[in-house]
């Protein structure tokens, strides 16, 4: 990982950061809606990058903080009225509070059964949300009165923005004592004990750190399309997107994961006209990729350069 702090990584960064910052000049409307919505995606998978590449624990449901975070934001906004970052803030601390209740006896199990506690609570929001309807719209959803903007550029320069600050504290995170740890405690955990670290401890800083990335952007999502439903912040055919751009784009690199989640949105929406051939096409290419790249995309750069 320290070489993506190295000439090859930092010029990775800025070109990525010059061409998305240059999007609103050259690319049609359409696109830039595409871009926006991977942008949200980029840091769902950055977040759950901070918890399987480093913690090493497989959340199969980050799809579970994400939905808590978009209809704890969208329910306050639809019933109170409250303003949007009001409404962000409660969000945020829905899907923190809900966190921190799953993962405290979750982090207790070993081996599969944290990633299965993880899957079991999106199955769990998933009917609350039905049983619950007259509040969340049920399988229908739910729209907000009200959005971020109109304007395409703008909720561009939101989403970007907001996965770019994402990027420098994610990473800045896993490159601090407390990245470090977990790192350690992923790898061995027993041996991370037997040093004197609270591993437990520095799993649940991290997953609550997902938890607040994850539910923030899931509000921003939310704000963004105008409506909250299950399809689009909840499912499990989410979840599997995300785990996929993290390790497609790079496990451990923060940054990989955020560009595993822009290559597949534009990749599933280029090969749109292939109709149902397009999600096989998408999950061959991202398949072979973890296969034969086990690294990822932006593994595979930094470590061919070092090579």
């Amino acid at each position: 990982m320290a070489l993506l702090t190295g000439s090859r990584g930092l010029w990775i960064a800025a070109l990525v950061i010059a061409i998305g910052a240059s999007g609103p000049w050259w690319l049609s409307v359409y696109i830039l809606g595409v871009l926006t919505s991977a942008y949200y995606f980029g840091v769902f998978a950055m977040s759950w990058d901070l918890l399987f590449g480093f913690a090493g624990e497989v959340n199969f449901g980050p799809t579970f903080l994400i939905g808590l975070g978009a209809y704890g934001a969208a329910i306050l906004n639809s019933t109170m009225g409250f303003a949007i970052p009001i409404c962000l803030v409660f969000g945020v601390v829905v899907a923190l509070v809900g966190g921190v209740l799953l993962a405290l006896p979750a982090l207790r199990l070993h081996g599969p059964y944290f990633g299965l506690v993880t899957l079991v609570a999106v199955l769990l929001l998933q009917n609350a949300i039905v049983i619950f309807a007259h509040i969340t719209g049920g399988e229908i959803g739910m729209t907000v009165p009200d959005v971020l903007s109109i304007s395409a550029n703008v909720n561009y320069w939101y989403a970007f923005g907001f996965m770019v600050v994402s990027a420098i504290i994610l990473f800045g995170l896993s490159r601090s004592a407390i990245g470090l740890i977990l790192q350690a405690s992923g790898q061995d955990a027993i041996e991370a004990a037997a040093l004197g670290f609270n591993v437990t401890k520095h799993k649940l800083a991290a997953f609550c750190v997902s938890a607040v990335f994850s539910g923030l952007a899931g509000g921003m999502l939310v704000f963004y399309l105008g409506a909250a439903s299950v399809d689009t912040v909840v499912d499990l055919s989410i979840a599997v997107q995300i785990i996929i751009a993290a390790v497609l784009g790079g496990r451990r690199t923060i940054l990989g994961a955020a560009l595993g989640a822009i290559f597949l949105l534009l990749a599933d929406e280029a090969l749109r006209p292939l109709g149902q051939l397009n999600t096989f096409v998408v999950s061959a290419v991202a398949l072979a990729v973890i296969l034969f790249f086990p690294d990822g995309m932006l593994g595979y750069l930094l470590h061919g350069r070092e090579e």
